[in-house]
C-alpha cells in the first residue's frame, strides 16, 4: 500500500524551511562551518560523559546500557533523522487511512501536498530543538547511548545571550542525559511508556479528511508563529475520544519525567555551572514566548511538556520531597502503578495520600 505522506517531500520541504526557509530564520542559519562543528563534537564529547556521571550522582539512575556517547548534528541532519522516527510511529496509523477515493495523479499530488505540510511542521522544528533522546531511535538499534544536540540552535542561542559555552554545553547535556538516565536506569519505564504510545496509535483509525485538515491547521499555524501541537499534538487531532484518555497518561508522564529533568539539571549542575540560573531564566522564557516543541514524540502525540506542564512537575517534585524528601519521590520509580496522574501532577498531595510516607518508612 503507498503511504498516504510522501515522505521524501516530506524530508525536502522540512530541510529547506530549517535551513533557508524565510519563514523560520535567515538563510543558511541551520549550517556551521567544519570547525565549529568540530568544536561542538569534542565540547559535547566531554560535556555528555562528564553529565551522566553528575546525574547518576544525583538521582542514583544509573543506565543499563553502558556509557551515553554524544551526536552533533546539523539541522538538515536533525530532519533525517526525525523524518524516519515519524514515519516509524505514523506508519501503522496511515495504513488505515482509506485513500481509495484518490486516484492517478490526484493521489500523487495529495501525498505530495500531505508530504509538504508534515515537512513545514518539522522544519519549524528543526529551528529550536537544542537536545534530544530519541526513543524511537533507540528502539531495536544499537543506538540506546545517543544523546543528540542540533548544532546550529545551540550556538545561535551562546551568541544571542553572550553564554560561556562550555557551561552552557554542559548544561545542556544535563538535561538530555537525565531523559537517558531515566529511560535506561529504571528498567519498566521505556516498555511502558512504548506500551502507552502504541495503545494510543493502535487505536486511531483518522480518515483521510480528517488527517488533512489536521495538517493543514498546523501548517497555519506555524505561519502565523503559533505551537501547531500544543493541546494534544497531530494524533490528538484525529483522536478519538477514548484515546484522549490514554494519552493524558502519557501527558502526566512526561510531564513528571521533563520536572524532574529540570529540576536534575539544576541541582547537578549547581556547583560546575555558575551560570545555571542565567541559562535555566532564559530558556523557561524562550517556552514562554512561544510555547515552543523539545522533543519529536512529545509534539507528536501531544506529549510535549507546554510550559505549565514543565512547571507543574517541577511543582510536584518539590511538593513530594517537601514532604517526604528525596526518598518518597524515588517511589515513582517502583512501578507504572506509583507514576502520578495529570490530576496528581496538579494536586501532589492526592499522590502523596495514595502512596503514603508511611509505607516508605517501613519499606
Amino acid at each position: 500500500m503507498t503511504s498516504p505522506v510522501s515522505w521524501d517531500v516530506a524530508q525536502r520541504v522540512a530541510t529547506w524551511v530549517g535551513t533557508r526557509g524565510s519563514l523560520l530564520g535567515p538563510p543558511g542559519a541551520g549550517t556551521l562551518d567544519a570547525a565549529t562543528m568540530a568544536q561542538l563534537e569534542a565540547d559535547f564529547s566531554e560535556a555528555t560523559t562528564r553529565a551522566e556521571a553528575m546525574v547518576i550522582e544525583a538521582t542514583g539512575l544509573r543506565p543499563a546500557t553502558g556509557n551515553a556517547g554524544a551526536l552533533v548534528l546539523d539541522r538538515a541532519g536533525w530532519v533525517r533523522a526525525n523524518v524516519a522516527s515519524f514515519r516509524r510511529l505514523l506508519e501503522p496509523v496511515l495504513e488505515k487511512l482509506d485513500t481509495g477515493g484518490l486516484q492517478g495523479p490526484l493521489a500523487g499530488a495529495a501525498r505530495r501536498a500531505t508530504g509538504a505540510q508534515m515537512g513545514l511542521v518539522l522544519g519549524w522544528m528543526a529551528t529550536r530543538v537544542l537536545g534530544q533522546y530519541d526513543l524511537l531511535l533507540a528502539e531495536g538499534e544499537d543506538t540506546g547511548g545517543v544523546v543528540s544536540y542540533v548544532g546550529p540552535n545551540i550556538v545561535a542561542l551562546e551568541k544571542r545571550h553572550g553564554f560561556s559555552t562550555k557551561q552552557f554545553r554542559l548544561w545542556i547535556a544535563l538535561h538530555e542525559v537525565t531523559h537517558r538516565c531515566q529511560f535506561t536506569g529504571v528498567p519498566w519505564l521505556r516498555p511502558h511508556f512504548l506500551s502507552l504510545v502504541d495503545q494510543a496509535m493502535s487505536g486511531m483509525a483518522p480518515d483521510p479528511k480528517r488527517f488533512a485538515d489536521a495538517l493543514r491547521r498546523a501548517a497555519a499555524a506555524v505561519r502565523a508563529g503559533h505551537n501547531p501541537l500544543e493541546e494534544a499534538g497531530m494524533l490528538g487531532l484525529v483522536a478519538p475520544p477514548e484515546q484522549l484518555e490514554v494519552i493524558g497518561r502519557i501527558q502526566a508522564m512526561m510531564s513528571l519525567l521533563e520536572g524532574h529533568g529540570d529540576i536534575t539539571m539544576d541541582r547537578a549542575g549547581a556547583e560546575a555551572i555558575p551560570d545555571a540560573a542565567t541559562f535555566s531564566r532564559v530558556l523557561r522564557e524562550r517556552r514562554r514566548r512561544a510555547s515552543l516543541p523539545s522533543r519529536l514524540l512529545q509534539q507528536l502525540v501531544g506529549l510535549e511538556a507546554k510550559l505549565r506542564q514543565y512547571e507543574a512537575g517541577e511543582r510536584f517534585i518539590r511538593a513530594v520531597e517537601a514532604t517526604g524528601g528525596p526518598e518518597l519521590l524515588n517511589r515513582v520509580w517502583e512501578g507504572p502503578e506509583m507514576l502520578p496522574t495529570m490530576d496528581e501532577i496538579r494536586h501532589p498531595e492526592t499522590w502523596v495520600t495514595r502512596i503514603g510516607p508511611a509505607r516508605l518508612a517501613t519499606g
